[in-house]
């Protein structure tokens, strides 16, 4: 005989991590055939690798955001990249608000290893997944990995086809994991996560991402017995009757049990429930600030389903309140309208812990003490910071196209050299102009400042010995030049070969 707690009758939670085992089988089942396999060639994909099903990409459900508006959110998510510790310390609102707004595609996944603090594992464990990736791993887990990776978006090129690409890297990350958690194991709702993972960065990336979630996010989620999502259950509970009164009444009038509807929700943070759009918008936030995200997110989807008086005159009981959860009207999932919703609940990290501790006290009261006791939850990126200060080298960027220029050798270097050394020496500094007396002054020229003749001009020329005939030529000139005085002309030509002469000599000798 079932028990009744709370006035709703409990959930055998033995077979909680197949709750929902043949309902994710029978939506599956398309995508996991042949004929889709066989098809994707001949298929167009969407913007986020989708060749059909309920999430793909459509203009209702999505919001564009202008290419110059992109560009420069790019440009700032950047800078914060280059300088992350900063910019979570001392201005983690700003980086809080850009969450908000969304994440840039292009640096989406580096942005979720930052934010979850996967970076900073990864670096600190350098070979950790290459050696667990390299073990066997236990048969248990295995086989059950294996009957799964079919499930896990099968209208997504990436996990479309049996043995391509995308189920190997998601066998290695779930593999990796029960080898580095044996004590939880495998939980059917790690591998959408693993999965969303996997579709922005690479394998060992998703695997320290996967670990982050589980352990700071979403800790004992899927631990054996999930008694922490049935806590979270009753906790969405409590805050549904501070934020919708009127569905709050209508669950609690029908003993509904949340577990019944909030297990995929949270377990799977929305992966599997909304527009694809919507789940990045979600992720984004989610890895930012923390499970209160998917608080409000499941308390937006009750409020606009079952919030009104009007709404609840179609589900008159337990089945037709159920239909109406799994097949949430697409306008209250759309990205714009859900992100305002969410930002406008008002459910806080505090509002949750407090309400975390009186549930945990009645937990003790009813049941007694919980099996398995998780880690405090880290409520968003900030904390997990702050609780493992990283160093300065686990938050450097890898960068992922390195780009090599050779450099100029030195002969080059030294031509170039040469070439400007020859381009001064041949610039020629213009000749200075000496004035020349004239020797023949007028009487209307002014009067020399001195009455002394001008001295002649020493020779400089060194004494040179001539042979005879130099000294017959040079007698010959100088008698020829005696009777009558030369011009000042002359005597400028006379001297300039003479002085042509003399340098010849000196380089013939």
């Amino acid at each position: 005989m079932a028990k009744t707690e709370n006035g709703r009758p409990s959930v055998d939670m033995g077979s909680i991590r197949t709750l929902n085992s043949s309902h994710l089988e029978d939506e599956s089942s398309l995508g996991s055939d042949s004929e889709i396999n066989g098809f994707t060639s001949e298929r167009q994909t969407d913007r986020y690798g989708f060749i059909g099903g309920a999430q793909q990409y459509s203009e209702e459900s999505a919001q564009d955001v202008p290419p110059e508006v992109l560009r420069q959110r790019e440009v700032k998510w950047l800078d914060m990249l280059s300088h992350w510790d900063k910019w979570m310390i001392k201005r983690f609102n700003k980086v809080r608000l850009r969450c908000q707004k969304g994440i840039p595609p292009a640096l989406r996944g580096r942005a979720w290893l930052y934010l979850s603090g996967g970076k900073v594992k990864r670096e600190q464990n350098q070979g950790k997944f290459q050696e667990l990736d390299s073990q066997p791993g236990d048969p248990k887990w295995l086989d059950v990995i294996e009957k799964d990776l079919h499930r896990q978006f099968p209208f997504h090129e990436m996990f479309v086809s049996r043995g391509g690409h995308g189920q190997q890297d998601l066998f290695r990350v779930l593999k990796a994991y029960t080898l580095h958690r044996p004590e939880e194991g495998y939980c059917q709702a790690q591998a959408p996560i693993a999965a969303v993972l996997l579709m922005h960065m690479p394998a060992e990336d998703a695997f320290w991402g996967l670990v982050q979630i589980c352990e700071k996010y979403l800790p004992g989620y899927y631990s054996p017995g999930l008694e922490a999502i049935q806590l979270d259950g009753e906790i969405l509970f409590a805050l549904l009757r501070r934020v919708s009164p009127i569905a709050f009444r209508h669950l609690e009038k029908h003993k509904i049990d949340p577990i019944l509807y909030m297990t995929e929700w949270f377990m799977c943070a929305f992966s599997r429930t909304l527009p694809w759009a919507s789940v990045l918008r979600v992720w984004d936030m989610f890895l930012c600030d923390g499970v209160k995200i998917i608080f409000r997110v499941g308390l937006v989807l009750l409020k606009c389903t079952l919030g009104t008086r009007e709404k609840l005159k179609t589900c008159q009981g337990l089945y037709e309140t159920m239909e109406l959860l799994r097949a949430i009207d697409p306008r209250y999932m759309q990205e714009g309208f859900l992100v305002r919703e969410i930002l406008e609940v008002p459910v806080t990290a505090r509002d949750i812990e407090r309400e975390h501790h009186s549930q945990v006290k009645r937990w003790k009261k009813n049941r007694g003490e919980m099996n398995f006791k998780p880690a405090p939850r880290m409520h968003g990126a900030r904390l997990i910071m702050l609780a493992e200060p990283p160093r300065r080298q686990d938050l450097r960027q890898n960068p992922t196209i390195l780009l090599e220029v050779p450099e100029p050798p030195q002969q080059l270097n030294k031509g170039k050299e040469e070439r400007k050394s020859k381009k001064k020496k041949s610039i020629k500094k213009p000749p200075v102009i000496e004035e020349v007396p004239n020797p023949y002054p007028l009487h209307t020229d002014p009067s020399p400042p001195s009455s002394d003749p001008p001295a002649p001009l020493p020779d400089s020329r060194p004494m040179l010995e001539t042979s005879p005939e130099t000294k017959k030529d040079s007698n010959h000139q100088q008698g020829a030049a005696s009777p009558d005085l030369p011009s000042a002309k002359e005597s400028a030509v006379l001297q300039s070969t003479q002085s042509l002469s003399s340098s010849e000599q000196d380089t013939y000798l």
